[in-house]
């Protein structure tokens, strides 16, 4: 029985998607729910899963191909892997002394070598043969390749012989080498809209700082014993920026506010966008109603949007709507910048590094450890004064976390 291989259902927000990566090939058996092509949307990667054992008849779209939602993407003949076995077995024979001649060739050879892993392998530079597979058969799959990347970085420095053979093209130094390679969707969609932004709004970005010093020993005094009280949850810097903004958003309900055509738009509730550096590029998951969460939801939230974003496991859903943003590029030792409002917010909180600075508390020069705040926002909903009170809110929330707690 012939059952068609089809394109999920794309959300309304997404028109169409990309074949990124067939994980089988014509002939290939699948068991159920076994993972048989990736499809690229704007927002996420999309994986399209087996609906039941057999094996892949027909593939309709190669990899690149744009496909509408519900499209069939391929055939697979269900149940036909036994059959599928003995007519491979006689070629397998055929090829055995090819095979013994050149056993460390099989282990690169596309039979075993996933699409995805080999292009990994290649971006990595690592010998497929040197990588044990633990997919069946033998199958050298992504993850083994993730393992062999990691293991090579923390691995020592290698002899020049060894290092020889795993590079035998040497590049000559003043080599003007180029690599040309596709953008992602993701990626193109972000540099799409980030120039969007920047066309159709009246962006204006005002500065603060604020010292980090009481949240520094809050976090310090109590991130042990918080740890043990959540089931492991670590105590960040974010849980407090997240709590302090959605406090202040209350206070100013037009930096949590939308332009729709002539309307605006003002939320009753704060969906708090973490802003996340992934492969793909910069996605933006949402913590919904992030004023009913705890310090410790918010801090599990993002960790779980964290681990999704390096897996690109990030559903459209949780990368929907959102009424705010906060980024944080003191993650990569970032002092200041100015961040791009994700439309169609009204705002973005930019957090920075922290860094030990002299300044004058009470008439004495201090060392402090201190961060610069930026917010950017559209000068069309959002007046300078009502941006620098949401900015000097959160500066005060921040430097003084018992008004978190009294909510004062």
């Amino acid at each position: 029985m012939a059952i068609e291989i089809k394109a999920p259902t794309f959300p309304e927000s997404v028109a169409d998607g990309t074949v990124a990566t067939w994980h089988k090939k014509p002939g290939e058996a699948v068991k159920r729910d076994e993972l048989i092509v990736d499809i690229e949307t704007d927002k996420v990667v999309i994986e399209v899963l087996a609906e039941a054992d057999g094996v892949v008849a027909e593939i309709i779209k190669n990899e690149g191909d744009t496909v509408l939602s519900n499209e069939v993407l391929g055939k697979l003949t269900e149940g036909g892997a036994a059959a599928a076995a003995p007519a491979a077995a006689p070629a397998q024979a055929a090829s055995a002394p090819a095979q013994a001649a050149a056993p460390a060739a099989a282990a690169g050879d596309d039979q075993i070598l996933s699409p995805a892993a080999r292009k990994l392998a290649e971006e990595n530079g690592i010998d497929p043969n040197s990588i044990s597979g633990s997919g069946k058969g033998g199958r050298v799959t992504k993850e083994d390749v993730v393992a062999a990347v990691e293991a090579k970085k923390n691995a020592p420095a290698a002899k020049p012989a060894a290092a020889a053979a795993a590079a035998p093209v040497a590049t000559a130094p003043g080599d003007r080498t180029e690599k040309r390679v596709p953008m992602t969707r993701v990626r193109a969609t972000v540099a799409r809209r980030l120039v969007e932004a920047q066309s159709n709004m009246a962006m204006l970005t005002t500065f603060n700082e604020v010292d980090m010093s009481e949240i520094m020993t809050l976090r310090s005094k109590y991130k042990d014993q918080f740890e043990k009280a959540h089931n492991g949850t670590r105590l960040g810097f974010m849980s407090f920026f997240v709590k302090a903004a959605t406090e202040a958003l209350k206070r100013l309900p037009a930096v949590n506010a939308s332009i729709d055509g002539n309307d605006i738009v003002y939320h009753g509730y704060q969906d708090i966008g973490v802003a996340v550096s992934s492969d793909r590029g910069l996605v933006v998951p949402v913590l919904r109603n992030a004023e009913l969460m705890g310090l410790a939801d918010i801090e599990a939230g993002i960790a779980a949007y964290g681990k999704k974003a390096r897996d690109g496991k990030l559903s459209i859903e949780e990368m929907t709507g959102g009424t705010f943003t906060i980024t944080n590029g003191g993650t990569f030792g970032s002092m200041m910048s100015t961040p791009i409002v994700n439309p169609p917010q009204a705002a973005i909180l930019g957090m920075h590094n922290i860094i030990q600075r002299p300044v004058a508390v009470n008439g004495q020069v201090v060392i402090r450890p201190m961060m610069y705040l930026a917010l950017s926002y559209d000068h069309r909903l959002i007046d300078g004064k009502e941006a620098v009170t949401f900015l000097v809110t959160i500066k005060n929330l921040l430097e003084d976390p018992a008004r978190l707690l009294l909510d004062i």
